[in-house]
């Protein structure tokens, strides 16, 4: 159970090694230089001007915390928290003018098209106004309008660059870039993340000194490797703790697949009101994941795992088969068909439907769980829900509830269920905050690797558990800062013991 004395000791001695670890990045942080962008930017100022609507106390209060991080000579590394809903976009989009105003470049990576679209639509419509030259780079983008946007970011021109992963791409050069944000920065990957750090550097400061963009992640559901972080490492953390007025509480219910019928009636009749339905499936086709392949590198230990899980997939009901279902039963109803493996112009038409209003009923998979903003949107529906994540069936209900319409989020389950797949589904129907929701994932999860790259699950920490081996955690952290003061070689010599070179993974 852990409480043996030479266990315990072993802990201590790990706790000892992360803390180590950490206080090096810190003073690795702190010793790297970043542009420095004044908090008084007129440009923000300006866009403040124009923004339809007020910021909230919480939005005023991060935004000022944001503001002071870009001002200092030291690179920020901060995640900005808000729960679906409660508006990072606005407050990115004044990070991002406070860097402009200064002569620096920003970028924004997002994990979807679809999110990075909206964002792009969101930033263009409040920026370029006030003049800024916006760039949009997807892997979708090719040929000459990939070429210019490419150049106008390599000449300055694009001051502020919105996009997918293409960001990270070795074509893609910045004249001087400033500030990088990571929005939904849990659907992205610890490496890649650091890839974006480490690539897309600021270049040389007014001495010759290499700078360091500033990073800002934002996230409506911290993973729990990085609540972790956030509550053993050097991460800074702001919190928009409320939401902007107008926003409706979802209700949720959790149905066995056998009461399927009942739930389409609850559909017909939404739509019989002029609202609208999502209704999310895990897969595309029978046995397909919407954007995995198989592993060609597949070693043949892992092969019949792959074949288990294949065969549960079959299983799964699926995208193609829900929308010839619902086309069926619900006769004069538009129900449309939306995942990531369709071109890029029949999502964005299925999309451009309906956020019109013409389609009523949307089958989909995951490629909606972020970024998909549509007030009318009343119902959503999660096909096997027990097969989700809580970050994502969070981030799926989000996509309802964004008017002044009452909302429900619908989740259906195949029995018979294990004890996560249960535990799960009682968390999310019985808060809609999502860091109460982040909190239970820790505990279901884990915490990824403090150091490494898994972002959950067994941690790195073999001996120590973060839960039992709290008490620990603060005599670990004064004998680590003794052990630097006192021997550094002997610091050195543990840090390597446990973690071997995978410190790096605290940049990012």
């Amino acid at each position: 159970d852990g409480t043996h004395p030479a266990r315990r000791r072993l802990a201590f001695d790990e706790l000892v090694a992360q803390q180590l670890s950490q206080g090096r990045a810190l003073a690795i942080r702190r010793a790297q230089r970043a542009p420095v962008l004044p908090a008084a930017a007129a440009l923000a100022g300006r866009l403040r001007e124009v923004l339809p609507f007020a910021l909230t106390g919480a939005q005023e209060r991060v935004a000022a915390e944001i503001a002071a991080d870009l001002a200092r000579p030291v690179p920020m590394h901060r995640l900005l928290q808000g729960d679906v809903g409660a508006g990072k976009t606005v407050i990115a989009a004044l990070a991002a003018a406070q860097a402009i105003d200064a002569g620096w470049q920003c970028a924004l990576m997002a994990p979807t098209e679809i999110l990075a679209e909206q964002h792009f639509a969101k930033l263009v419509a409040w920026l370029q106004p006030l003049g800024v030259e916006v760039a949009w780079l997807t892997g979708g983008r090719t040929g000459r309008a990939r070429r210019d946007a490419l150049a106008a970011v390599a000449a300055g021109r694009a001051r502020l660059v919105v996009g997918t992963h293409a960001i990270i791409e070795s074509a893609v050069r910045f004249e001087r870039l400033g500030l990088a944000i990571v929005d939904e920065q849990h659907r992205f990957g610890v490496a890649q993340r650091l890839a974006l750090r480490e690539k897309l550097g600021a270049g040389p400061g007014d001495d010759g000194t290499p700078l360091h963009p500033h990073l800002l992640g934002m996230s409506a559901t911290p993973i729990p490797r990085t609540l972790a972080m956030a509550l053993f490492a050097d991460l800074d953390v702001s919190t928009i703790d409320e939401l902007p007025p107008g926003r409706t509480p979802i209700a949720t219910r959790v149905f066995d697949e056998r009461r399927r019928d009942d739930v389409i009636d609850r559909v017909r009749d939404e739509v019989a009101r002029g609202r609208q339905v999502y209704w999310v499936c895990p897969l595309v086709e029978p046995g397909e994941h919407d954007d995995d392949g198989i592993d060609s590198r597949e070693t043949p230990a892992a092969r019949p795992r792959r074949r288990a899980a294949e065969t549960a997939a079959l299983e799964l009901r699926n995208a193609t088969e829900t929308h010839r279902e619902l086309g069926e039963r619900l006769p004069g109803v538009m129900v449309g068909l939306l995942h990531g493996r369709m071109p890029a112009r029949e999502k964005a038409a299925v999309m451009s439907l309906f956020a019109g209003g013409q389609m009523a009923v949307m089958v989909a998979t995951t490629v909606i769980e972020v970024g998909v903003d549509v007030p009318n949107a009343s119902v959503m529906v999660i096909e096997h829900a027990e097969r989700f994540g809580l970050a994502q069936l969070h981030q799926l209900r989000g996509r309802v509830g964004r008017g002044a319409t009452a909302s429900v989020c619908v989740l259906l389950y195949t029995a018979p269920l294990s004890p996560t797949a249960k535990a799960r589904l009682q968390a999310i129907a019985s808060t809609q905050d999502g860091f109460e929701i982040a909190r239970q994932d820790l505990a279901l999860r884990g915490p990824g690797e403090l150091l490494g790259p898994r972002q959950s699950g067994a941690a790195l920490l073999r001996f120590a558990d973060l839960g039992r081996d709290e008490a620990l955690i603060g005599p670990a952290r004064d004998a680590a800062r003794r052990l630097l003061a006192q021997d550094p070689a002997a610091a050195a010599r543990q840090v390597e013991r446990f973690h071997g070179g995978q410190s790096a993974f605290l940049q990012a």
